[in-house]
């Protein structure tokens, strides 16, 4: 493709996809009563618009790009850039500069749209300061800023693939602010929409970013084949991620007026552009499909925008109550083991991601005894329930009372901090990968990419013990005597967050202390059961304290459920501190015992090694004295 009719299909996209939002918005009506806002004026309104219009554009070539980069692109033995991937990496750096720009612009106009004031009264610092502080969607914008500059001072100079790594992970962390305080952060459902979007908002970005990367990689000539292939796999991922987390979203929202309304109408039309976008992937071998899969994807980023600019109808007709606003759901029921048991609500971040590891690990074993090598079924047994309990604790009903009161919720803490990690690293995932993935002579694929991470400088940082074992033990205190837990109980993204801080922060003191995977850097036995033996106290003594407390821990978030068959919740404080006095030492005791027999096996090996050392020196000395009685005769 020519340079000028590259620029003239994106140019056609993007006044697609933005004619789509302003058509929208201008048919809109009144959309600023329904919230009890006044209307901030036409500027504002249509400003907004084109600003979220460009930043979500711009975004999805900066994180679409990276993705195109590090994973499409095909790269370089010893981990530097190709001519491919550098080209990328400096489109996705120059989209990250827009994107920042937006992002920049955004805050007053979100302020203005949120305080029903024009834009210009706004920007009034005794305005600006005070509804800054008050809104949400503001601060959001300030987060996706700061994300985007980070982005773009990491990926303009980057001539490594960890570097441009890097850069994905911080632009896909900014895609998400806006996802946490959206429409769909509120009212009922709203657990499992944003859970959903988390899922669909990165998947579709870099679905667009990266098509537009493969178009600008098509104007130097030729594209490699196996470029192709890698783009049609990645297409297809986000496609099937996209359909299926946007899905969900819409249908989390509602009742079925909702979906003859205009905001049900417009999120229609955009599953509409999605399917025939998908649909071009699958006819893209026979036909030059990928100019109008850009198109769709445009009119689709045009409807997605035009989404926050309307009102969801369940806002208006089913207001939510306040454990509604809250959690996303009511708990009027008490817990009972019955509803422990059986009432399940499906969390659509830890639920998916479990079937992905469970399947990719069992693909893995597979293909590891088709070729006749062996894999310990204890390993399989271990990652199987590893995962299991990580579902139970946050999709049972145990995750669904959990946030109702502090004993359920240590049990999930605990269950999702020390239980599920100890099972997860000794099903050795890493080991089995390296395993597993074919290794490429000439270009890096999976298998390189895993080790190169393995062998990062920033995971050699987090794989120190005292750097593991400060952030596993530190955690309970700066979380539950800071303030921190009451605050993120409020929100769901803050509270998802924290389940994630619990279970990445397990994983890596337990991958440290017994993985089954070798950790960067090579600790002694000895010095893993020290570490143990160290953290052993902590735990213990911050069951004691809670157990103690007078204070009552995230009191107003509690009162502010006001369930009514709660209890006496300082006691029930007092019994989640118990729980994490009790539950702690059990796997820590496993991780002593597990590190033991490891320690022991190690042990016999290095007496092996040694021994068949002995033996070939012993050859060896006997056919010295051979020979010398050879040469005297």
């Amino acid at each position: 493709m020519k340079t000028s009719r590259f620029r003239g299909v994106v140019v056609t996209a993007v006044v697609a996809g933005l004619a789509l939002l302003l058509l929208v918005v201008a048919t809109a009506g009144d959309v600023y009563s329904p919230l009890g806002n006044a209307d901030p004026g036409p500027l504002t309104t249509y400003g907004f618009a084109v600003v979220r219009f460009m930043a979500d554009a711009a975004a999805a070539g900066c994180f679409g790009g990276l993705v195109f980069a590090a994973f499409v692109a095909l790269g370089r033995r010893g981990g530097s850039l190709s001519a491919d991937a550098y080209a990328a990496s400096r489109f996705a750096a120059g989209s990250a500069a827009c994107w920042l720009a937006a992002a920049v612009v955004a805050v007053p106009f979100s302020a203005a749209s949120a305080s029903g004031l024009p834009v210009s009264r706004i920007l009034r610092p005794e305005v600006f300061l005070p509804t800054f502080s008050a809104t949400e969607e503001p601060r959001a914008w300030l987060c996706v800023a700061v994300a985007a500059a980070v982005t773009t001072a990491l990926a303009w100079p980057a001539m490594a693939w960890r570097t441009v790594v890097a850069a994905t992970v911080t632009a896909g962390v900014g895609l998400l602010p806006l996802v946490a305080v959206g429409h769909v952060s509120v009212g009922a459902g709203h657990d499992l929409a944003t859970n959903a979007l988390f899922w669909h908002v990165p998947a579709a970005t870099a679905w667009l970013g990266a098509l537009v990367a493969l178009l600008a990689r098509s104007r130097r000539g030729p594209i490699p084949e196996l470029t192709l292939v890698r783009y049609r796999r990645l297409s297809l991922m986000c496609f099937v991620v996209t359909a299926l987390s946007g899905a969900v979203a819409g249908f989390a929202l509602p009742r079925p007026d909702g979906l003859l309304s205009r905001y049900g109408l417009v999120l229609g039309l955009e599953t509409a552009l999605l399917v025939a976008a998908g649909f071009g992937i699958a006819v893209w071998r026979r036909r030059r499909f990928v100019v109008a899969e850009l198109v769709l994807l445009a009119l689709g980023t045009g409807g997605s925008a035009a989404l926050t600019a309307l009102v969801p109808p369940a806002f208006v007709n089913h207001p939510a109550t306040v454990q509604e606003t809250v959690l996303g759901y009511g708990l009027d029921a008490p817990q009972t083991l019955a509803r422990l048991v059986g009432d399940w609500r499906p969390d659509l971040l830890f639920l998916p991601l479990a079937l992905i590891a469970v399947t990719a690990y069992l693909l893995g074993v597979r293909r590891l005894r088709r070729r006749g090598d062996h894999w310990p079924p204890g390993r399989v047994v271990a990652w199987v329930a590893g995962w299991v309990i990580v579902v139970v604790v946050t999709s049972s009903g145990l995750g669904v009372y959990a946030p109702g009161t502090f004993s359920l919720h240590m049990v999930t803490h605990m269950a999702l901090n020390m239980f599920a990690p100890v099972l997860l690293v000794l099903g050795g995932p890493v080991t089995l990968a390296l395993r597993a993935l074919p290794a490429n002579r000439d270009v890096p694929g999976a298998r390189e990419w895993i080790a190169s991470l393995l062998h990062a400088p920033v995971t050699r940082f987090f794989a120190h013990p005292a750097v593991a074992a400060i952030l596993f033990a530190g955690s309970f205190y700066a979380l539950y005597f800071s303030g921190l837990f009451g605050q993120a109980m409020l929100y769901h993204w803050a509270h998802q967050l924290m389940k994630v801080h619990f279970l990445v922060t397990g994983y890596l003191f337990a991958w440290v202390a017994v993985g089954a995977d070798r950790t960067p850097r090579q600790v002694p036995h000895l010095a893993r059961l020290g570490m143990l033996f160290a953290v052993m106290p902590f735990h213990a003594f911050f069951g004691v304290i809670l157990m103690s407390k007078q204070a009552l821990i995230a009191g107003t978030y509690y009162h502010y459920l006001a369930l009514p068959w709660a209890g006496d919740l300082l006691a029930d404080q007092r019994l989640g501190g118990g729980i994490a006095w009790a539950s702690g030492e059990i796997p820590m005791v496993v991780m002593v015992v597990a590190l033991l027999v490891q320690w022991s096996r190690d042990d016999e090996r290095k007496a092996r090694r040694a021994d068949r050392h002995g033996e070939n020196d012993l050859d060896a000395y006997n056919a010295m004295l051979a020979e010398l009685a050879a040469r005297r005769n």
